[in-house]
């Protein structure tokens, strides 16, 4: 399988991913106030600095593989639903909001099919 362009950018989106996948983290790292990381890091990484959630297809082979484009475009849309709904907001307001739940799905399945894809790079970047 060809290596992306930017594996650094690709390692950030990975982990953002990963930590908009995983609930317990976030209530574990976003709800603590003495963290720097929070829900606007994803927000960032994934929307402002990369747009994979936004234009998925746009960063096949710069950052993303092309069996990626679609759960990430799937996460997108929840997620800027929520955004567009909620706005600038405490990350508390986004876990509690009765579809953070299906952010957290779309994410986790974009997470599996980018660590399925890891798997066979000489970098380990899985989980």
């Amino acid at each position: 399988m060809r290596q992306v362009r930017y594996p650094g950018l690709r390692f950030q989106v990975l982990a953002a991913v990963r930590a908009l996948a995983d609930r317990e983290y976030q209530e574990r790292v976003w709800l603590d106030r003495s963290n720097v990381e929070n829900l606007d890091e994803c927000v960032h990484v994934l929307f402002d600095d990369t747009e994979v959630l936004s234009d998925p297809a746009a960063a096949v082979g710069e950052i993303l593989r092309a069996n990626e484009v679609e759960p990430l475009r799937q996460a997108g849309v929840v997620f800027d639903a929520l955004i567009t709904d909620l706005g600038d907001v405490r990350d508390e307001v986004y876990l509690a909001d009765p579809r953070w739940p299906g952010v957290l799905a779309k994410a986790e399945a974009a997470r599996a099919v980018m660590a399925a894809n890891e798997a066979v790079l000489p970098v380990d970047l899985s989980d």
